[in-house]
């Protein structure tokens, strides 16, 4: 008997800095002149040009069935007018081997605040932002040509759904 292979459910996690530390950072607001944080140092646009942007999104409910990385550089995320968002993450493993492969059991998601932005480390698997409202935007800060050259992509051939464990 052949069927559709039922949703993989995931738990949603709170965003800590410990929780987080294998993905990337959580980036806080902080007084003007501290300063830089430790996880502010991680951030590497060494190998081209930064480019920071607004990215507008729609539709995007907390389900999906493939994940991608970006192997030179680190990106930064948050949401436009603090809204509340999640993200799916995998550690970046073997970043230098573009045969590398996230693991199904490796892969979590996290609730981001609209107090918060996350710094995610060069490799880093993920997919979204996924958000309840129709629509939202985004500050991106990543390279100029990340999306044209260095965006590697890995199907699980299975769809996760973000929520409560089943």
């Amino acid at each position: 008997m052949t069927g559709v292979v039922p949703a993989r459910r995931i738990p949603i996690q709170n965003l800590t800095d410990d929780a987080f530390a294998p993905f990337g950072a959580v980036l806080t607001a902080v007084p003007d002149g501290d300063s830089p944080r430790e996880g502010e140092r991680l951030l590497d646009l060494s190998r081209g040009t930064p480019r920071f942007y607004l990215m507008a999104l729609q539709d995007r409910p907390a389900r999906f069935d493939s994940i991608t990385r970006h192997r030179s550089v680190t990106q930064v995320l948050a949401s436009v007018g603090g809204g509340e968002w999640m993200i799916a993450v995998a550690p970046p493993g073997a970043v230098d081997d573009p045969e590398d492969r996230p693991g199904a059991d490796d892969v979590k998601v996290f609730r981001v605040g609209g107090d918060a932005a996350v710094l995610l480390h060069r490799g880093t698997w993920h997919a979204g932002p996924f958000f309840a409202p129709e629509q939202m935007s985004f500050f991106n800060l990543e390279l100029d040509d990340t999306n044209q050259v260095d965006h590697q992509n890995f199907s699980f051939g299975v769809e996760f759904v973000a929520g409560q464990s089943s």
